[in-house]
C-alpha cells in the first residue's frame, strides 16, 4: 500500500493524503519519511500554489505509531524518531505555499501537532482533537510546541495535562482550525479557501508566509524591521507593481494564470 497519495490539479494545487487507514494514519517511521520526501520535493517546485493535507479512512491521524515505538525501547531510537518528526513538521511550515489541513475524524497527539503546523485548517463538524499522550503516561511535549503557538496557553495546557478531546467547534473557537463544515461540505469549504489563495500572486504569498513565521518569534522592533524590508522587496516585484497600478486604474490586475511572477 502506498503510504502517501499525491494528486495535483491544473492550478498547481497539490493534495497529499495520509494512507494508513487501518492504523488511523499513525505516523510510523515510513510514513514520516514519505511525508518528508514529498514536502521536500514540493518545496523545490515553483508551479505549486497550495497544498491540501488530508487522510483516508475514518481518522485524520492518531499520532505516532505506539506499537512501533514500544518495540524498540532505546533512548537513541526515540531521540532519532522525534528529531525526524520535528524536521517533517518544520518542513510543512517552511513550504513557500499555504498548507491546509483537511481534518475529519480524530486528530490526536502528533496528529493534532500536524494540524497545528499547517498554515490553515478546515475540519468536518464531527472531527475531534486531543493531545492525549498523558493518558498513557507520555506527555505530548513535541505537540505542545505547535499547539501552544496556535491556542491560548491555558487552553493548551489543559488539553496537554488532561488528554481530553475538544470538538471541531471548540477547536475553531480556540484558533486551532479556521473553519468547520458538515462532512459532506468539507471539500467545498476547502475549495473556497484554496480558490481565494490561488487567485493571489504566488510571490506575495510566499514572501508573506516566510515573514509571518519569522516575525512571530522575535521582539516587535525586529519584527517590524524585517516586515518593512519584506514589503519593500515585495513592492519591487512586477506582480505587486501591476496590482497597484490596476487599483489606480480601477481595473482587475493582469496577473498570469500562475498567480503572478
Amino acid at each position: 500500500m502506498t503510504l502517501l497519495l499525491q494528486d495535483r490539479d491544473d492550478r498547481g494545487v497539490v493534495t497529499l493524503t495520509l494512507n494508513r487507514p487501518q492504523a488511523f494514519n499513525a505516523l510510523s517511521e515510513a510514513m514520516l519519511t514519505a511525508l518528508g520526501e514529498a514536502v521536500g520535493a514540493l518545496a523545490e517546485d515553483n508551479s505549486v500554489r497550495a497544498v491540501v493535507l488530508g487522510a483516508s479512512g475514518k481518522a485524520f491521524c492518531a499520532g505516532h505509531d505506539l506499537k512501533e515505538m514500544r518495540a524498540e525501547p532505546s533512548l537513541a531510537y526515540y531521540e532519532r524518531l522525534f528529531e525526524q518528526c520535528t524536521k517533517v513538521m518544520l518542513s510543512v511550515q517552511r513550504l513557500p505555499v499555504p498548507v491546509i489541513a483537511r481534518v475529519h475524524g480524530l486528530a490526536t497527539a502528533a496528529g493534532c501537532q500536524l494540524v497545528a503546523m499547517c498554515d490553515l485548517a478546515v475540519a468536518s463538524d464531527d472531527a475531534r482533537f486531543a493531545v492525549s499522550g498523558v493518558n498513557v503516561g507520555l506527555f505530548c511535549a513535541t505537540p505542545a510546541v505547535a499547539l501552544s503557538r496556535n491556542v491560548p496557553r491555558k487552553a493548551a495546557f489543559e488539553m496537554l495535562v488532561t488528554g481530553e478531546f475538544v470538538s471541531a467547534e471548540q477547536a475553531r473557537a480556540l484558533g486551532l482550525v479556521n473553519r468547520v463544515a458538515p462532512a459532506e461540505g468539507l471539500d467545498d469549504e476547502i475549495e473556497a479557501l484554496v480558490s481565494s489563495i490561488v487567485a493571489k500572486p504566488r510571490v506575495a504569498v510566499a514572501m508573506g508566509k516566510a515573514l509571518f513565521y519569522r516575525q512571530i518569534d522575535v521582539d516587535i522592533e525586529s519584527g517590524y524591521a524585517d516586515a518593512g524590508t519584506t514589503m519593500a522587496c515585495n513592492m519591487m516585484d512586477p506582480a505587486a507593481l501591476e496590482g497597484v497600478q490596476a487599483f489606480i486604474d480601477k481595473r482587475p490586475p493582469a496577473w498570469s494564470a500562475s498567480g503572478g511572477h
